[in-house]
């Protein structure tokens, strides 16, 4: 049974992902289109498990193929499309520039985490029967939990920036040099990685979040409105659950601790279940194609999105680059502030979204 759902709720979340990754100035911009500066979930911090999310719905579906069993093909494709992934990551991260700065190149990144989350979930998938996946997804929760405890500098927050053991264990495998810059504290920038090595491990979870939602989804595939019911109160209970644990184990998208993957998870299940009943119950489709460009060709448009800006950063316009001059040249001058800079964002989505339509309108589909 088709869900054209799965490609609605894939386009949202990429259409919302390349707004909030491009606003004009990093200056200005809505705080619901931030993300939260350590602890914490704001909308934005939804985007990236929602992507996450929506893979493993999409592998129940694609390794129907193979019976949803290991097999030599399966494990050929899963490498396959797992390194070329992480590779993009890797390009992307010193795009235009890929023949320079070596010695400070980031080694982790997003599509380096959707690489490993999908090659680790994917193994996990097809080799372990469902009371086990459930035993293992319980178990990387709570060993993640552990390790930040148990490996944490004498006298640091367990879950602070500098004492975790997710940066610990990035700096002792790549070096500061090659770590992300992030801003902590407002001014502030330090070498850390929100998508590092160890946090791979409780991301993994979310993406066997997706996997179970889509097994539901393939024994209600009859009765649509009793699976909307049944993904709304698995989504309540999960993101409930994340609720409780963050009073011990703070909710934090750039350590993605185990709160935070049930609480965003939990959403992640609500906004689905709210997807197919709007599309596929309701029948609900008028404007939908705006989304299904995107959910289309998500994976390109993602790579469009992140290259082509880049590209402007790097085409010098004056002292300016072409990104800064575009937007105080157009949208500040339109409105000032966080309104122009939203509007650079929008207006930079609907380029993306052009480019995606071409290709949706003549079928050309860009996979991996």
């Amino acid at each position: 049974m088709r869900y054209l759902s799965i490609d609605f709720y894939r386009g949202l979340t990429i259409a919302f992902m390349i707004i909030v990754n491009t606003p004009g100035t990093g200056d200005y911009v809505f705080p619901q289109l931030r993300h939260a500066i350590w602890h914490g979930c704001t909308f934005t911090d939804l985007v990236f498990p929602s992507f996450m999310f929506i893979i493993g719905v999409s592998m129940w579906f694609a390794f129907g193929r193979f019976d949803r069993k290991w097999s030599a093909e399966a494990g050929w494709k899963i490498l396959k499309r797992t390194a070329i992934l992480f590779g993009i990551g890797l390009i992307l991260n010193n795009f235009p520039f890929v023949w320079k700065n070596w010695d400070t190149w980031r080694i982790m990144g997003v599509p380096q985490r959707l690489a490993l989350g999908y090659g680790i979930a994917s193994v996990l998938v097809l080799t372990c029967s469902r009371q086990v996946l459930l035993g293992i997804s319980a178990a990387f929760l709570l060993l993640y939990w552990g390790l930040l405890n148990w490996f944490v500098t004498p006298g640091m927050d367990p879950y602070g920036v500098e004492g975790s053991a997710v940066l610990h264990l990035d700096k002792w495998l790549f070096g500061e040099a090659h770590l992300y810059k992030e801003t902590v504290v407002p001014g502030v920038r330090i070498p850390f990685d929100p998508e590092g090595v160890l946090s791979t491990l409780p991301a993994v979870v979310t993406v066997l979040l997706g996997w179970f939602s889509a097994e539901w989804m393939a024994k209600r595939s009859s009765q649509k409105e009793q699976l909307v019911r049944d993904l709304l109160l698995w989504g309540v209970i999960c993101g409930f659950i994340g609720l409780a644990w963050d009073l011990v184990f703070p909710i934090n998208k750039k350590l993605w601790t185990s709160s935070y993957v049930l609480y965003v998870g939990g959403l992640s299940m609500i906004f689905f279940a709210l997807s197919i009943w709007i599309i596929d119950v309701k029948n609900w489709r008028k404007g939908s194609d705006f989304l299904l460009t995107f959910g289309a060709n998500s994976l390109f448009a993602y790579v469009l999105s992140e290259a082509l800006v880049m590209l402007l950063y790097a085409i010098p316009v004056g002292e300016q680059n072409a990104k800064e001059w575009i937007y105080q040249t157009v949208f500040q001058s339109l409105a000032n502030t966080e309104t122009g800079s939203f509007l650079f964002a929008f207006g930079y989505m609907m380029v993306c979204w052009l480019v995606c339509r071409w290709l949706f309108i003549r079928k050309i589909y860009i996979k991996i």
